[in-house]
């Protein structure tokens, strides 16, 4: 049995993935911003964390990470993720930037920065980006802009985390409350983006997590630090 860490396991992919990956009989470790996990699980252990404060992940972390015993990890899933709120870059103020940053980017930094500094031994990372990062589409600016810096951010790492092999993967478009929100609550005459959405494929979280455990195996044929769209 291996051991995976997963960020963002109250809902939608991080959820569906955490379950994918124990029926497969797997120790999976999750982070959430909810009291309370929304798996029961023998093999899963929980971590209640809000990524927004940047200053206490790693001690959060790292001690999450003793108390569990966990020397090595075969996989960490970088899923979790704030949209913002869809408008024009010109009324978005920076602090709105700023927030979906801490979330989207910088959390993942401290995450990896903890795993380093415990020597935790780390097999595979894998950063859930997205489409948003090259498309740049009316309304998603700060969403857009934390995804390309993920990229970069993950790449950047993978020139000094030589043994871990780390990929940007995008899974396409998958029913979560994130999507949801766009293609039900956002207007799409203003926002083209929410009916290409809305009248595109949508996958459920469960296909979803299963395609992305066999493009995670797939991934690891490409130089680390490679974005993919498996």
């Amino acid at each position: 049995m291996g051991t995976v860490l997963v960020t963002g396991t109250n809902s939608g992919i991080g959820k569906a993935l955490a379950e994918a990956l124990l029926a497969r009989n797997e120790r999976v470790l999750g982070v959430g911003r909810r009291k309370n996990a929304a798996i029961e699980h023998p093999s899963f252990a929980y971590l209640s964390l809000d990524l927004a404060a940047l200053e206490v992940i790693g001690t959060a972390l790292g001690g999450f990470l003793a108390q569990e015993e966990v020397a090595a990890l075969d996989l960490v899933v970088l899923n979790a993720g704030v949209l913002g709120e869809i408008k024009e870059m010109t009324d978005t103020a920076l602090h709105e930037i700023e927030a979906v940053m801490r979330v989207n980017v910088w959390a993942n930094k401290v995450i990896l920065d903890t795993l380093i500094a415990r020597r935790v031994a780390v097999a595979q990372v894998v950063g859930i980006s997205s489409g948003a990062a090259v498309n740049a589409s009316k309304g998603w600016g700060p969403y857009s802009l934390a995804k390309a810096s993920l990229n970069m951010l993950l790449k950047l790492y993978s020139r000094e985390m030589e043994a871990t092999h780390i990929t940007a993967l995008a899974p396409g478009v998958v029913d979560t409350p994130m999507v949801r929100h766009i293609t039900e609550e956002v207007d799409e005459t203003r926002y083209p983006s929410a009916r290409r959405l809305k009248n595109g494929p949508i996958l459920p979280p469960q296909e979803a997590a299963e395609r992305l455990l066999e493009a995670f195996e797939k991934v690891k044929k490409y130089e680390s630090g490679v974005r993919t769209m498996e």
